[in-house]
């Protein structure tokens, strides 16, 4: 006689386990602690098996049947449901490591192992959380182009236009790197090049004016992130330096005794053979 739910949520633990049958080989099982346990029963090979289906309520009387016929189906191809079930449990466990989270994952750690700035492992981690969502579940390998293409133009639509071209940069880091990993075989963020609207960049005019000026400065001296971070634009501020110039900078190209800063010339922008010299009489 076929199960009802309702038959199901009034049925009582015994003191032995008691099997209600839904026929086709599906039985509920009802152990005395009052747990209730799907499972199949089926010959396969000449020998009696049973196949575990979960336990309700979470797995319900409709997916219970849906999972009998599913292994009727295995039987019929000649199959034994028991190892097939086996066998996909176990690619998905061998899957887990190459989703696209999990690569993320290692790629920051790699990140930090190589003391990328705090600030950039922010950034970073940041440009994840757009990505997760969609992608983190899915095997890297099996990502298209279409789908990363969904998920930045659903940040492109906010208006954050840069940030869409930055998240299309950070996605193609984790491809690049799960190609050197030999997880993945190509980077579908190289098919998207130009498929993003290209920022609009608005000059910034100089502050020249002294006062305004003495107001950027005090902006700075006031600023309460990093004391690396008020330092560096202090010295963008005094010196006008491309941040690039002043990010590459080493000791040696400085004379503290002297107040100088001097940055070699194949490390200027400007295309002069010459050595540009800063006072640095602030510092």
């Amino acid at each position: 006689m076929a199960l009802t739910d309702l038959a199901i949520k009034r049925a009582l633990p015994g003191a032995k386990i008691m099997k209600l049958s839904d026929g086709g080989g599906l039985q509920l099982w009802i152990t005395p602690d009052g747990a209730k346990r799907w499972r199949i029963a089926y010959r396969f090979g000449g020998s009696q098996k049973t196949l575990a289906v979960g336990v309700y309520p979470d797995i319900g009387l409709r997916d219970a049947r849906g999972a009998r016929e599913d292994a009727r189906k295995t039987l019929a191809r000649g199959e034994d449901p028991l190892l097939v079930k086996r066998a996909a449990k176990a690619a998905k466990a061998k899957e887990g490591p190459n989703t696209f989270t999990a690569i993320a994952g290692e790629l920051s750690e790699k990140k930090r192992r190589e003391k990328k700035a705090a600030a950039t492992m922010r950034k970073f981690d940041w440009f994840m959380t757009f990505a997760f969502p969609a992608l983190g579940s899915r095997p890297i390998a099996e990502i298209s182009a279409r789908e990363v293409l969904a998920v930045l133009k659903e940040v492109e639509a906010r208006g954050t236009h840069e940030t869409a071209r930055k998240l299309r940069t950070a996605i193609g880091d984790v491809f690049r790197f799960a190609i050197a990993t030999a997880r993945a075989d190509n980077d579908p963020t190289i098919a998207l090049r130009g498929a993003l609207v290209t920022p609009t960049v608005t000059p910034r005019a100089a502050i020249v004016a002294p006062k305004a000026f003495g107001g950027l400065l005090r902006a700075i001296e006031g600023y309460d992130g990093a004391p690396e971070t008020r330092a560096a634009l202090e010295l963008l501020a005094l010196t006008f330096v491309r941040p690039g110039e002043l990010r590459a900078a080493q000791w040696t190209e400085f004379d503290l005794a002297a107040a100088v800063w001097e940055i070699p010339a194949d490390r200027m922008r400007c295309g002069k053979r010459t050595a540009f010299h800063w006072h640095l009489a602030r510092f």
